[in-house]
């Protein structure tokens, strides 16, 4: 008989070694996956398993929509990597939900302006390459000195895929000064010889935007690095190639969040949508 716990563990590993995927997200996939087992009904019929979802979709009912999603894509992934092992296996109650798509938050170039020139070295260096690169916090933190050159930087991205991503000179010189007085190493950003990690790089990144009165995450500069391209008549699949999505359609969110700024800039401007005493647009 099949043990999906042992399975489960066979499947995570896959997910780190082969798909490269982030020890948050196999974290979560590992948390999905032991819930789906302890609480679904789950009947093993000679050579076939059939899983019910109905009473995990019970017990979680009360989650936001999101999270549901979420926990059901782990869920259905791990049934895909059964059945390519040649598993006979029949998943029930696990129809989609839908889930509100949310315009990231924009932050604009002016405030970004004000917290480089106050950021003490490392953490304006790390804000004007996730700025002017548009990495996620991840790559930035795995970001190796070797893979930096004057036109182009290497990153390794989400499933262990490699991207080029040219380099303002402003950026590169940057770099090389930081070198200066970080001394050797091999990532961009180290501590006493072992990189800086993702959480490290965070704080510093949302500390620098606090102490200019704004809340702003490493991952809202990468949205304003792509607005920034979109709304400046940048083609969507080159922006598309630069983030490293996997599909176009991801990138389009941000084609949705530039018009938002127009109508939002289009109702603050024409004279006719002025709030008065008399009126309201």
């Amino acid at each position: 008989m099949m043990n999906l716990h042992h399975q489960k563990e066979e499947f995570l590993k896959h997910c780190e070694g082969f798909k490269g995927y982030s020890p948050l997200t196999i974290f979560s996939y590992d948390e999905s996956l032991r819930e789906m087992i302890e609480t679904s009904d789950i009947e093993y019929l000679e050579e076939e398993i059939h899983i019910n979802l109905m009473p995990l979709r019970l017990k979680i009912a009360s989650l936001r929509a999101k999270t549901i999603a979420r926990k059901l894509s782990a869920i259905r992934s791990f049934v895909k990597y059964l059945r390519l092992r040649g598993t006979i296996i029949h998943l029930r109650g696990d129809e989609s939900i839908k889930v509100p798509q949310t315009l990231p938050k924009p932050i604009s170039h002016n405030h970004i302006q004000r917290a480089l020139k106050q950021a003490p070295m490392m953490e304006h260096l790390a804000i004007l390459i996730l700025y002017t690169m548009g990495l996620r916090i991840s790559e930035l933190a795995s970001l190796r000195r070797e893979n930096v050159s004057q036109q182009w930087c290497r990153v390794m991205g989400k499933g262990s895929k490699e991207r080029d991503i040219p380099i303002l000179k402003e950026v590169y010189e940057a770099i090389n000064h930081y070198y200066l007085h970080a001394g050797e190493g091999v990532f961009v950003f180290e501590l006493n010889g072992e990189k800086l990690s993702e959480n490290s790089l965070r704080y510093a990144i949302t500390k620098v935007f606090k102490e200019v009165g704004l809340h702003v995450t490493p991952h809202q500069l990468r949205h304003a690095y792509a607005t920034e391209l979109l709304n400046n008549n940048a083609r969507i699949a080159d922006v598309s190639e630069l983030l490293g999505h996997a599909s176009m359609a991801t990138t389009q969110i941000y084609t949705k969040l530039g018009n938002a700024l127009k109508m939002d800039h289009y109702l603050k401007s024409h004279p006719l949508c002025q709030k008065t005493e008399d009126t309201e647009c």
